[in-house]
């Protein structure tokens, strides 16, 4: 079977524009993403009416003692699964920037770009009037980057041994 043209690309050691735009542009847009949701207006004061609204049309009405408590594990939650996406952008990025490398090492480089956006996302907040900056939610958000990691490696692991195996050799 002829060779794609990105396997020749790898050969020659040169890659095109578009492959490093799909490497690197989810990167980008989750970073961004991010410095959206780190604004005031995405700040708990501003979350809570319409996510109300949504929960309590969905599961019906609600203490406002009892939606406090709901309102903080939806943004915890948010947290968490959001920071674990922008995490899996990152392996997938190092993934395909360093073919020969092994899935640990992609692992930590997301895991220290993800650090390195979430720390920068909670400096940010601390200049913010309605919101502050916290050290738990950085350690929360590169939590939900390592869960998911995981999840990919052992699906990997379990799914598609060959490819994970493949950067063994090197």
């Amino acid at each position: 079977m002829p060779d794609t043209s990105q396997q020749l690309e790898e050969r020659s050691g040169r890659r095109s524009l578009t492959f490093w735009l799909s490497a690197w542009l989810p990167v980008a847009v989750g970073i961004i993403v991010i410095a959206f949701e780190s604004t005031e207006l995405m700040g708990s004061e501003n979350t809570s009416h319409p996510l109300r609204w949504l929960f309590e049309h969905l599961f019906g009405p609600v203490s406002p003692a009892r939606w406090d408590l709901i309102h903080h594990l939806i943004r915890k939650s948010g947290h968490f699964v959001g920071y674990g996406l922008v995490g899996l952008t990152w392996l997938r990025a190092w993934w395909m920037s360093l073919p020969h490398s092994r899935f640990l090492h992609d692992a930590f480089l997301a895991l220290l770009g993800t650090a390195l956006v979430a720390s920068a996302d909670e400096w940010h907040q601390t200049f913010l009037p309605d919101r502050t900056g916290s050290l738990w939610d950085v350690l929360l958000d590169c939590s939900g980057a390592i869960v998911l990691q995981l999840v990919v490696y052992l699906f990997m692991r379990i799914f598609r041994p060959k490819r994970l195996a493949h950067t063994d050799d090197y």
